[in-house]
Parts: C-alpha cells; sequence; structure tokens
C-alpha cells in the first residue's frame, strides 16, 4: 500500500456522527491530495455501493468503498472516532474507518487494496496499534505495513523430540471474493498458530486464487473449507477429512473448525469426492463434493446456470426491445443485415440491433445447460451440456429442455468420473474420454427418450400462458409478486426471475406479461422503502433514511437488492410489507396485459413497456400499499423511549 495513503489522508479525531458525513470528511481529504476530482460525484457512488450491503465488520471497523470515475488513483484514507460511527455491523459502531477509492473499471486495484486490508484487520495487534497512534504520519506508516509485526513462521517451533504438529489446509471463499474470503483466511491463521497447529489457506476470491502446493494437500491431515460458494477442484482434497461450513464461521469461530478436523481425523474420517485422479478444472466442484441436501444442491446447480444465462438475456433483450423501439415489431421479419445494410436509414439500424439481439438470444438455452452441468461436475460437464442443451432448441424442448438437458449432462459426467480407470487414462478422460462418453448419453436420452415429451409439455406451458386471462392472470401476478419480494434477491427471488427470462428464449404474449410482471414486482420493495423514510422520517434510524435516498435509484432500477438493509433489521415489519405490495403491483401488471421484451432496466425501459401509463400505476400502487403497511407496523410498535424527534438521535427503536 506504499502509495495509497499518506499522512494528509489520516484523520485520527474524526468527528463525524455518521457514516455519510464521514465518508464526506475522509473524501474531503482526498481532494484536497488530488486524488478524487468531484467530491459530491464520488460521495454519490460510495452511498450506492453502501445502500447494497452495509460495510460494517465485527470489531469496531467500517471500510466504506466503491469504484469511481471520479477517483483519479487508487486511494485509502483513514479516520478514528472516539464515540464511533454506526456502519451495520452487527456488534456496534465502528471507530477505526476505512474509505477506499478506486477509479472505475480497476477491479484489480480494488480487490487488491480490500483483500490485503481485510486480512489485516483480523490482527489485534495491527487495529491496537491503529487505535493507539497519536501521530498521523506514523498511522499511515503502519498502515502501510511499514511497521507492521514480522508474520509468523509457517510452522510453529517445537522442541527437538516432539511429535510432528498437526496440519491443516483449508479454503475460504466468499460470493464476492473480498473482504470475508481473506478474514476467515486470516482468523483461521492467527488460530492455528495459537494451537500449534501448521495450515496453509488458499483464498479463491474475485482476484483469482493460488492452488495450495500439491505437496502440501498430499501431507494435510484435515481439510476446512469455510465457503458461501462452491470450493473449485474439490477433487484435490479427495481422502481427507474435510469440515465443510460457511464463511462467517471461519471468521467467528476458527478453533472450534480447527478441533472438529482434529475429531474427524482422529475418527479417519475420509471424504469421497467426484473426479478424484482427474485433472482438476476452473470450475465449481462435483455433485457429489457438494454440501448440503440435495435439495440445495439442486438449486445451486440450477442458479449456476441461471447467473451464466442471465448476461445473455439481458444483452439480448435490450437489443431486441430497442430495435422494436425504432423499427417497429415489423423489424423482425427483416432481410439479413449481411446481405443488406442501409446505413442513412433508421429501420437498417433497427435490424442490425434486432439480429444481434436475436443472435446473443440463441445462447440462451445451450449457456443455460451448460453451466447447470458445469455446476454439477466442472469442465468436463461443458461439452455435453451445451450439445444438450442444442438438442433442445433443435427439438423445441425450449427452457425446460435446457433445465433437463444440463442436469442429465452432469449426472452423465459425475457417474462417468466414479469409474476406475487405469493410470494412463486419466490425462485424457476429462478432455476427451468424459465429454464424448456423456454427449453421447446425453443426445440419446435428448433426442430418443426425454426430448419429445418435454417439448410437449413446453408446448403447453407455452399455450397455457398464451390463454391466461381473467382470474389466473391475476392469480400468477399475485405469485410471482410474493416470490419476488420474499427474499429480494434470494432463492425465490431467482426462480420467479429465472421463469420470466426462460419464457424470454422463446417470446409469446403470455410469456412477456411474465416479465412484466416479476420486472414491476421487484421494484416495490426499495421504492416503498425510500417512500416510508421520507413520509415518516421518525421511524427509521439516521442509517436507514440515508439508505432510502439510495433506495429511490435501486428500485426505479429494479434492484430489489436496495431493501435488504430494511429487511436485515426488521424482517417481521418489513418482508410482510414488501410482499403485500409486490403481490398488488403483479396482479395489477397482469391484469392490465402490461408486456415487457427487455429483462431488466426498471423504469429506464417504460417506452419498451407494452401499456406502460398502466405499468407504472400497478408500480405506484404496490409502493403506496407496501409503504402504508410499513408505517403502520412500524408505528404500532414504537417504543415510548424511541419517540425522539428524527434530527436528535439515530432514530426510532424498533423491536424486531
Amino acid at each position: 500500500m506504499s502509495e495509497l495513503i499518506t499522512a494528509d489522508l489520516v484523520d485520527l479525531d474524526l468527528s463525524a456522527e455518521s457514516k455519510s458525513e464521514a465518508a464526506r470528511s475522509l473524501a474531503g481529504r482526498m481532494v484536497a491530495a488530488g486524488r478524487v476530482t468531484d467530491l459530491d460525484g464520488f460521495l454519490a457512488d460510495v452511498a450506492a455501493r453502501e445502500a447494497r450491503m452495509p460495510t460494517g465488520l465485527d470489531g469496531g471497523i467500517g471500510i466504506p468503498h466503491c469504484r469511481s470515475e471520479h477517483v483519479a488513483t487508487p486511494t485509502l484514507a483513514f479516520g478514528r472516532s472516539a464515540p464511533g460511527i454506526d456502519f451495520g455491523a452487527a456488534d456496534g459502531p465502528a471507530d477505526l474507518v476505512f474509505l477506499i477509492a478506486a477509479p472505475a473499471g480497476a477491479d484489480d486495484d480494488h480487490l487488491t487494496i480490500l483483500s490485503s486490508l481485510a486480512r489485516r484487520l483480523m490482527d489485534p495487534e495491527f487495529t491496537d496499534a491503529l487505535r493507539a497512534e497519536c501521530d498521523p504520519a506514523a498511522a499511515a506508516a503502519l498502515i502501510r505495513g511499514e511497521e507492521a509485526p514480522a508474520p509468523a513462521a509457517d510452522e510453529p517451533a517445537r522442541e527437538a523430540g516432539t511429535v510432528e504438529p498437526f496440519r491443516i489446509v483449508a479454503v475460504t471463499s466468499c460470493p464476492t471474493g473480498i473482504a470475508h474470503t481473506y478474514m476467515a483466511a486470516e482468523s483461521l491463521e492467527t488460530a492455528a498458530r495459537a494451537e500449534g497447529v501448521v495450515l496453509h489457506v488458499e483464498t479463491q476470491g474475485s482476484a483469482g486464487f493460488e492452488r495450495l502446493d500439491p505437496a502440501v494437500v498430499a501431507a494435510a491431515d484435515a481439510v476446512i473449507w469455510a465457503h458461501d460458494v462452491e470450493v473449485r477442484e474439490k477433487a484435490r482434497f479427495d481422502g481427507k477429512p474435510v469440515v465443510d461450513t460457511g464463511v462467517k464461521a471461519g471468521i467467528s469461530r476458527p478453533a472450534e473448525l480447527i478441533s472438529e478436523a482434529r475429531r474427524k481425523a482422529g475418527r479417519g474420517e475420509a471424504a469421497r469426492l467426484s473426479g478424484a485422479g482427474e485433472e482438476p478444472g476452473p470450475g465449481t466442484g462435483g455433485a457429489a463434493g457438494a454440501s448440503g441436501h440435495f435439495g440445495v444442491r439442486l438449486r445451486t446447480y440450477l442458479m449456476s446456470g441461471v447467473s451464466y444465462m442471465v448476461p445473455f438475456v439481458a444483452a439480448g433483450g435490450l437489443l431486441i426491445a430497442l430495435s422494436f423501439a425504432i423499427g417497429g415489431y415489423e423489424i423482425a421479419s427483416a432481410k439479413s443485415v449481411a446481405d443488406h445494410f442501409d446505413w442513412g436509414e433508421a429501420a437498417g439500424w433497427a435490424a442490425l440491433l434486432n439480429q444481434i439481439g436475436t443472435a446473443a438470444f440463441g445462447f440462451l438455452v445451450p449457456v443455460l445447460a451448460g453451466y447447470i452441468a458445469y455446476g454439477m461436475a466442472d469442465r468436463p460437464a461443458l461439452v455435453p451440456g451445451f450439445v444438450g442443451g442444442a438438442i433442445a432448441l433443435t427439438i423445441d424442448a425450449g427452457f425446460l429442455g435446457g433445465l433437463v438437458a444440463g442436469l442429465l449432462a452432469g449426472a452423465a459426467v459425475t457417474a462417468i468420473q466414479r469409474v476406475k480407470v487405469h493410470p494412463t487414462l486419466r490425462g485424457i478422460m476429462p478432455v476427451l474420454v468424459i465429454p464424448l462418453l456423456a454427449s453421447i448419453a446425453v443426445g440419446f436420452l435428448m433426442f430418443i427418450v426425454v426430448g419429445k415429451p418435454i417439448a410437449s409439455l413446453q408446448n403447453a406451458l407455452t399455450d397455457w400462458l398464451n390463454g391466461l386471462s381473467g382470474s389466473n392472470a391475476v392469480i400468477l401476478g399475485v405469485v410471482l409478486g410474493l416470490m419476488m419480494c420474499f427474499d429480494m434477491g434470494g432463492p425465490l427471488n431467482k426462480v420467479a426471475y429465472a421463469f420470466a427470462v426462460g419464457g424470454l428464449a422463446d417470446p409469446t404474449p403470455g410469456s412477456l406479461k411474465v416479465m412484466a410482471a416479476v420486472m414491476a414486482a421487484g421494484m416495490v420493495p426499495p421504492l416503498a422503502m425510500a417512500l416510508a423514510t421520507t413520509v415518516r422520517r421518525g421511524l427509521f434510524t439516521r442509517t436507514e433514511r440515508e439508505n432510502g435516498r439510495a433506495a429511490w435509484v435501486l428500485g426505479a432500477s429494479f434492484i430489489t437488492e436496495g431493501a435488504i438493509p430494511f429487511a436485515a433489521a426488521d424482517p417481521l415489519r418489513v418482508i410482510p410489507s414488501a410482499m403485500a405490495g409486490g403481490a398488488v403491483t403483479g396482479a395489477l401488471s397482469m391484469a392490465f396485459g402490461c408486456t415487457l421484451r427487455a429483462p431488466h432496466g426498471g423504469v429506464f425501459v417504460v417506452p419498451l413497456i407494452g401499456e406502460p401509463f398502466l405499468y407504472l400505476l400497478a408500480i405506484a400502487a404496490g409502493t403506496a400499499v407496501s409503504t402504508a403497511l410499513v408505517v403502520v407496523l412500524k408505528g404500532a410498535r414504537r417504543t415510548p423511549e424511541s419517540a425522539a424527534p428524527a434530527g436528535e438521535g439515530s432514530g426510532v427503536a424498533v423491536a424486531a
């Protein structure tokens, strides 16, 4: 961090009372140092990032951060607050605040700063030294690592003649692959040193990962996986005792995980992981090694396929929708722009956009199937998955055919991986034998056995959607609205969204109505929370009111996750209120016959929506219902102690 922080970027007496004030104070130092070009623009980017998820960490630490076009060079500013500032951490306010700024597009810089800082913040000596330091220059030097304590040796010292230490290899990972990944690693390493255990950690973060030395893995007595996403290349750990848990457990109770690893090793437990003995790939692991019950694993596999499919849906859908806005619906029947392209006519450009978008849409089902299989059985499953998805299109099995093809491909590869083969064949198994045999199996099943029944079911579903009217359409809208608002970006939300975007692969009037209802309902929770914090400020904390301002933009952009901070703080009142509003909006959208060809965009794609004014009315109605309910529910439980004016404290305390 040699060039990231200097003495003028350190404030050891930060007087801010809120996280927005803290960000403004520290950002002002960045502006004065010539590292940020636009204070208000940069602060807006910081607030938008904070609205997605609070950046408070246990131990009195806040790490607000963002990438912004208003940042000239990667920068870190540090402030120390005696009373503490609420950054949303479970254990209370933060007295150590690190504001991290990276230029737009500088992912590597951003991730490097965050990961390095996150690991050092797990060292009590580092944080204690920062709390005791009185000189800004010395504090900056400490953060740069110039006065950091010497790292401990990989192996604890031991007297001659003692037994060999217990050896553990660990993998840590989290969905974003930034802070928690590295904090869990540091926490495990600290606990291991305290217990005389030799531990090596592989951090599978967003910036990539460096594989553990195979010799280190071979010598390990046990394995710890502290992860919230699938561990990559699980087959490396085949035959070892495995402790499988979430990344937060790696941070909060590392000593327990090490003790559990000792117990499993003492009992001689050995995990059997799929793909053992084969060349590892960069994927997410095999089915046999996946954690959780079958239903949990199945959801993980399906969401893996959907997550890779959505960018194709977004790009293709928006291009097609834009082409219709420019050239009308008849542009879909225009002749190929490869044969004739009129530079001077809007219709020519509309046809170009339409045909690019259509090409992108042509990948939806193969990508869905390929990455479902990839999530189940890693890289060897990609070929049979894509082949199965392409066959699903050929036989008109559509989205459902892609789902089944992906599951069949993953299962076929997993079954082949379990067959014992001669060591001389192992090198060609993942790149030749497995893809070849699995593709034959999946092709046979899709063409001869299950393809036609699935195609019939797909056609029946399409006919049902096209025939929806009256009460049936309203009921479907209610169900989709409830699903979109229940977990606000979680599994149920993703299932409803996947159902909608799957219909865009072969759009019909019914599937376009479903897409409209899903997006409208997904906009309601953040818009309702934004409105509630505006009309009844006293019912919300200062932090929630700040989040409410950002929620206007997030809701208008169809980012349902903008309501998560409110739901996390008060789930029993916020979630039912959001669901009620989402149900109203979904029902009204379906009843009004609104349609949508774009899978994202919120109010910014309203010109591309069928019945746009009625669509906005449905969103407004649902937002009003959710706002009214959350205000009534919070107001009913308001305590006398929480009745202070909004400007005098942190707001109203509401019992959960």
